[in-house]
């Protein structure tokens, strides 16, 4: 798909950003970082121990949703019957650095993945504490309430957009970069946006991130979304892991 080697562009915050670039290099991948946004707390001490002792089921999407509650209150099991749930396997090491070893973990690392789970099929009058970040989907929280559950968020921290510089994309586009990893639909609004802001300008820009770069994107979700919006060659990677974003680029 590309017609020479790999110069990455990852936008994903930090810290996850910097080890997934180190984990890149050491592959002798072309690599470079520019997060788009950071984490900041959003809730309470309250909010996080309340959540903790009345839940049947606690599910958490990230692990910055992890860090952030266990910031404002220790995340431990308080009963024999709760189960917790984790989308992926960096959420679930977030939660097993804490202790909390019996994580339930999807396959595929999303909402459809959870959602497919035995342990969530019979959620009848069951409480149930979803832990994430403001905004976000509403897919698993909805399911979940249709199949009998009671469902409630803990927005455990926020994003903050940086303010980049109005040339960030033609830098990028000097540096030669030809394949971008973008891990949330967020992220691709974004980044699309601040390409478009460019291609005003230069019109050539336009062509050059719709037609020439490889999108590599974390789920079916985001895929579809940006093959909508006119992005040629993208490529759902069904994970964002390290591993899996290494192996992708090296079949490029």
């Amino acid at each position: 798909m590309l017609t020479k080697p790999a110069n990455v562009l990852v936008t994903r915050p930090e810290p996850k950003a910097q080890v997934l670039v180190s984990y890149l290099q050491k592959q002798g991948i072309k690599v470079c970082s520019q997060p788009l946004f950071d984490y900041q707390n959003f809730t309470n001490a309250q909010a996080v121990s309340h959540a903790i002792k009345t839940s049947n089921i606690i599910i958490f999407v990230s692990a910055a949703a992890v860090k952030f509650a266990q910031q404002n209150s220790p995340i431990t099991q308080q009963q024999t019957n709760q189960f917790f749930f984790a989308v992926g396997k960096a959420t679930q090491q977030a939660l097993s650095a804490l202790g909390i070893n019996q994580v339930i973990t999807p396959t595929i690392e999303n909402s459809e993945g959870l959602l497919a789970l035995k342990e969530l099929r019979d959620v009848q009058a069951k409480q149930i504490t979803i832990f994430r970040g403001d905004g976000g989907r509403e897919h698993l929280a909805q399911t979940l309430s249709e199949r009998g559950a009671t469902v409630e968020y803990v927005e455990s921290y926020q994003r903050v957009w940086r303010t980049l510089p109005k040339s960030i994309a033609k830098q990028w586009q000097a540096q030669q970069i030809n394949c971008i990893v973008v891990t949330s639909n967020a992220i691709l609004t974004k980044i699309v946006e601040i390409m478009n802001l460019f291609a005003c300008t230069d019109k050539t820009a336009q062509t050059y991130w719709r037609e020439k770069c490889v999108w590599l994107v974390a789920s079916q979700r985001i895929a579809e979304n940006a093959t909508s919006i006119g992005l040629q060659h993208v490529i759902n990677m069904n994970g964002a892991s390290d591993s899996i974003i290494g192996q992708q680029i090296k079949q490029l």
